[in-house]
């Protein structure tokens, strides 16, 4: 049976005619002890009720967009990043506004990730402070904070908050993210839903900002309810029994089929959904590893530059004279290394060795990194691959296509 809400759909329309959908609020098991599902379990889990897209916006964290990420490339499904912050006004610690960030593009992703590092950073481990002055400029050292260039910002409002704060947020959204701020609508039949939506329709009346369906999704099914009471209670540190009403009061905080979200919202605030989620482009796909250009000076190429430092260390390391096998394993090495285009990181990880010896630390390259010519040269190992019979390609291989481990 389908619970309808009055003054909305008196009669579930068919399947084939339920407005898209785009999940756009939802905490994995990375948000510590809030979130009940793997992050590719709510990605299977969407794409089976066919949603548009999903977002994973795991609390002032990133970390369970990789999974989520593997999974969707697999599925080849729509995936959207994200964060959930809740500001706190510095000083008083009063909360503040309940938002949730997407990235929009790899600028957006960089600019969202920033900002979780200064959140991080002002707290104990484990825990954040994120203030409203972040996005006003009021970070010296973070100017790319100011109005989070390239994010799209939801606000979402609790029953509990009175019309007055819920409207004063609303236009503090807007003066810092402008034609990306957004009003995020969760009805997830509690007390207080249809006050809720009153107050979410009025405050959009008189803003401008456009509403949007969300789910503060918390599991990908609903039976996962009494393992998200039990997280609940290992978090608040008591039996499940004695923690009330800080349990979820129902199992709604799951994704939700769309027959069960049409009966909810209106029509366009599901397809406000599909919208803001076709705005968000970026993919983790085009993130790569980035060296520092400092590891190679003027009028040297990185490949240029580690040939020459490899063979600057050929006198110190082969004192009798460098071998034949050797000079042909080091050629080798460098043609691989060339193809694969990591002479930076070569680069870059023998600039970290030669500045720590050089401080007095004591560093070592150490697992497979040992089967290297290239590394014993540089100084990074010390364990002579000439004398033992390893494969370098147990470091590096074309193949296996992904960056060596030192």
């Amino acid at each position: 049976a389908v619970a309808l809400v009055p003054g909305y759909c008196t009669m579930p329309p068919r399947h084939h005619q339920l407005p898209p959908y785009a999940e756009l609020h939802c905490l994995s098991n990375f948000s510590f002890l809030k979130g009940a599902s793997h992050p590719g379990e709510l990605v299977a889990r969407a794409q089976e009720l066919g949603y548009e897209a999903l977002a994973i916006t795991d609390e002032c964290s990133l970390a369970g967009v990789v999974r989520a990420h593997n999974e969707a490339k697999e599925r080849k499904f729509r995936l959207i990043i994200g964060s959930e912050m809740q500001l706190h006004q510095p000083g008083s610690g009063e909360p503040h506004a309940r938002l949730v960030l997407l990235a929009q593009t790899r600028r957006g992703y960089g600019n969202l990730s920033h900002w979780i590092t200064v959140a991080r950073k002002r707290s104990d481990k484990g825990r954040y402070l994120a203030h409203p002055g972040d996005v006003e400029g009021k970070v010296p050292d973070a100017p790319m904070l100011t109005g989070l260039p390239e994010c799209l910002a939801l606000l979402v409002p609790q029953a509990s908050q009175p019309f007055n704060e819920v409207l004063a947020h609303a236009q503090w959204l807007k003066t810092w993210f402008q034609e990306r701020a957004v009003i995020g609508l969760e009805l997830l039949n509690r007390h207080g839903d249809e006050g809720l939506r009153d107050t979410v329709r009025k405050v959009a009346r008189i803003t401008g900002l456009p509403i949007a369906a969300a789910g503060g999704v918390l599991m990908h099914r609903r039976a996962r309810k009494p393992l998200q009471d039990v997280m609940t209670a290992t978090r608040l540190n008591r039996p499940v029994s004695q923690c009330g009403w800080e349990l979820q009061t129902n199992a709604e905080a799951h994704l939700r089929s769309r027959l069960r979200l049409v009966t909810l919202y209106q029509p366009e605030w599901l397809e406000k959904t599909v919208e803001l989620a076709q705005s968000c482009s970026f993919s983790l796909s085009e993130l790569k590893y980035e060296y520092p250009q400092e590891t190679v000076p003027p009028g040297e190429t990185p490949t240029s530059q580690l040939r020459k430092l490899t063979y600057e260390g050929v006198p110190r390391r082969f004192k009798g004279g460098l071998p034949e096998r050797v000079r042909e394993q080091i050629e080798h090495e460098l043609a691989l290394i060339q193809q694969l285009d990591y002479e930076r990181y070569f680069l870059t990880v023998a600039d970290i060795v030669q500045w720590a010896r050089g401080k007095g630390i004591l560093c070592q390259g150490r697992g497979s990194a040992a089967n290297s010519a290239v590394c014993y040269c540089l100084g990074v190992t010390e364990i002579d691959p000439g004398r033992a019979t390893l494969l370098f390609e147990r470091f590096i291989s074309a193949e296996r296509n992904e960056p060596p481990d030192i």
